[in-house]
């Protein structure tokens, strides 16, 4: 009895030495965190695709959040929606608004509602990824297909393509031109 007790306690021990980690196993693990660390995400993008708003208008609404803060976007395009702020679109003929600094705009309604889902969705994008200070970097509208209605009228489609990154690593980059 007691023989069997002291096998079955030599039989324990080694099976923990061959549980421990060994070197290659604990090189693996650190490897793997140096990995998570390089791959922090710098960037937090979202993509509209075949919306149905105007490609034209959609363009200088992104031209006119580019380079702001994501909360002040969407009070931006809130403002329009209220009929207080309106969206310069200078590189088209629109008639002339009242107020200082705008030569031609309208208040496109519809756009201004896509976006500030687009740019809800980009917050929430940002903070899952970790970016403490976002701004919108790219703001872009491209064509999408746009399909037969009836009578052989084509339908407005866009594609939009909103990204954000970190303030700080925005400047740096402008700092090294």
């Amino acid at each position: 009895m007691a023989e069997e007790k002291e096998t079955k306690q030599e039989n324990k021990q080694e099976r923990k030495e061959m549980n421990k980690p060994t070197e290659k196993k604990e090189e693996k693990m650190e490897k793997k965190e140096k990995k998570k660390e390089v791959n922090k995400k710098t960037a937090a993008v979202v993509r509209g695709t075949n919306l149905s708003i105007s490609y034209k208008i959609a363009s200088s609404v992104c031209r006119m959040i580019r380079r702001k803060e994501i909360d002040d976007a969407i009070r931006m395009l809130e403002e329009v929606l209220k009929f207080r702020r309106v969206v310069p679109m200078n590189n088209m003929e629109i008639p002339h608004r009242k107020g200082k600094g705008v030569m031609a705009g309208r208040y496109p309604l519809g756009v201004c509602k896509e976006i500030i889902d687009l740019l809800k969705q980009l917050k929430a994008n940002s903070s899952v990824n970790g970016l403490n200070n976002p701004i919108i970097f790219l703001a872009k509208a491209d064509k999408a297909s746009s399909p037969f209605r009836r009578e052989g009228r084509r339908a407005k489609r866009a594609n939009i393509y909103l990204e954000a990154r970190e303030k700080e690593e925005i400047i740096k980059k402008e700092n090294k031109k």
